[in-house]
């Protein structure tokens, strides 16, 4: 496991499960003591716990799918933490509901994060966002974005408006490594942005050495990631050259590439 310190007193760890999940371990440094986000299973994280030595302090849920809450009674069965979550999604143990605009301070770590309403992937998915990191789920992936399960192109579009407008610097923490798969889709939108080709060999040589593409800046998101650039010219130009019709509104923009993705 690698760890990524983002200041003297956090410290986040990717606990690789299922084929290619994060589970995410969010440490204070001082205290070993750790929240553990989207354990969708629990062995790889009790293993993780026991091989570094901490102790779980909270577990926190972005969503309500099996490979992100999938571990969560087993982790209960040995630790007696608090479950944070959605309140609109079901959600194994879960011992305080989350919506836009709500704190979860962590004074075990100490931490505090803001909670984020971002659906489109799941109808009730919340974001967890402080100490310049986000805990996006599935709803932002490094150069990609999830499927629409059970929210609108519309709802989707207006969750990553909102996390576009967080500051350039936010270190985002998605639960899949899909980096390869989605520049190549993005290259296929942009093929002559020299970012994104720069991108795409710098996470290739990540994942020969074994090293996770996650997480990445949202400054570079933005520059990259074709489904937070719906308002850029070329980007709508390739959109409505593939769907054969002229697009009108960025979300109607958005939505063409979605369904571009899906098929690619």
């Amino acid at each position: 496991m690698t760890a990524c310190e983002h200041n003297a007193m956090l410290e986040v760890t990717p606990v690789p499960a299922f084929r290619d999940n994060y589970i995410w371990l969010v440490t204070g440094t001082q205290s070993r003591r750790t929240a553990i986000v989207d354990p969708g299973d629990a062995g790889p994280v009790l293993d993780a716990l026991d091989a570094n030595g901490l102790e779980p302090c909270a577990i926190l849920i972005t969503h309500h799918h099996g490979d992100h809450v999938g571990g969560v009674t087993q982790l209960l069965s040995h630790f007696d933490v608090p479950v944070y979550g959605p309140a609109t999604e079901s959600i194994p143990g879960r011992t305080t509901a989350l919506a836009e605009g709500d704190q979860v301070r962590l004074e075990a770590l100490p931490a505090e994060f803001r909670i984020l309403d971002i659906p489109g992937h799941t109808a009730g998915h919340i974001a967890y966002f402080g100490h310049g990191m986000l805990f996006a789920g599935d709803t932002l992936f490094m150069s990609g974005c999830g499927r629409l399960f059970e929210g609108t192109a519309e709802q989707m579009y207006a969750s990553l408006e909102k996390i576009r407008r967080l500051p350039g610097s936010t270190r985002v923490y998605c639960a899949h490594e899909y980096t390869l798969a989605n520049l190549r889709f993005a290259r296929a939108v942009e093929p002559n942005n020299d970012d994104l080709s720069q991108r795409l060999r710098e996470c290739t040589a990540l994942r020969e050495r074994g090293i996770p593409t996650v997480p990445g800046p949202l400054d570079i998101e933005c520059a990259t990631n074709p489904f937070l650039r719906a308002h850029v010219p070329v980007v709508r130009e390739a959109a409505a050259r593939h769907a054969g019709q002229a697009l009108g509104a960025d979300s109607e923009v958005f939505a063409a590439l979605r369904r571009w993705k899906d098929d690619f």
